[in-house]
């Protein structure tokens, strides 16, 4: 239940303004006076003030900065006035009102905008931050070394320039042949089946990382390519 300091010299305005209020679901506290009305403020931390420019010891415009003196965030304001003139509108509100109501008033009119005050003082909720999701394959090629999903995998010199070549171009798919010439020193003594045997262990080792994945895809009768994430 929302607390709600009225700061109002008339009696009868502060009884309507009290009742309209607790009708309406909040809780309201009143002091006549704007000496009484900052110790209030003080001792009660109240979610909103309604506050009368025209008191009998200070005007509100006065209790406002002492207010923002002494509170390091003090609640929002809406000023109350039977004054007309659009200067102490315009100097109420430069002030740091969040708005203002002129005499006389709607009860309902004033519970519509005690809401809308303080729906806008509420602080924003903080957007969820995503869940970074852990990159796929990350190169070091000073240390020959590949992780997967942040773990490092064990390769052999073959099987890095192998899982280098894939993921150096993620989209294309390699025959045997172009494999042997990207990745061995001397291919042409290498058979094509040396391939199949590197590509076998390495498709162990992603496994081992990445079980529900299947990181490395064979083309019948044409070569390897890598696979999109699962």
């Amino acid at each position: 239940m929302s607390a709600v300091l009225i700061i109002e010299n008339e009696p009868a305005i502060a009884e309507t303004i009290c009742y309209a209020l607790n009708t309406d679901g909040f809780k309201t506290h009143w002091s006549a006076t704007g000496a009484d009305g900052l110790e209030q403020a003080l001792a009660l931390r109240p979610q909103l003030i309604i506050l009368d420019i025209g008191l009998p010891d200070m005007n509100g415009f006065d209790v406002l900065r002492s207010l923002q003196a002494r509170l390091a965030a003090p609640p929002p304001v809406i000023f109350l006035t039977a004054r007309t003139e659009e200067i102490d509108r315009v100097v109420g509100l430069e002030l740091g009102a969040d708005d203002y109501i002129g005499k006389p008033f709607s009860p309902r009119e004033l519970n519509a905008r005690v809401r809308a005050v303080l729906r806008r003082s509420q602080p924003k909720p903080e957007a969820p931050q995503p869940i970074a999701a852990p990159e796929r394959f990350r190169i070091f090629p000073e240390q020959y070394e590949i992780r997967y999903y942040g773990l490092p995998l064990d390769l052999t010199l073959q099987e890095y320039r192998l899982l280098h070549t894939f993921i150096s171009q993620p989209q294309r798919v390699f025959t045997r042949e172009e494999l042997l010439a990207q990745c061995w020193d001397a291919p042409e003594h290498r058979l094509d089946r040396a391939i199949d045997t590197h590509i076998k262990t390495l498709r162990a080792k992603l496994h081992a990382v990445r079980p529900q994945e299947d990181a490395i895809r064979t083309l019948r009768g044409i070569g390897y390519a890598l696979n999109p994430p699962a």
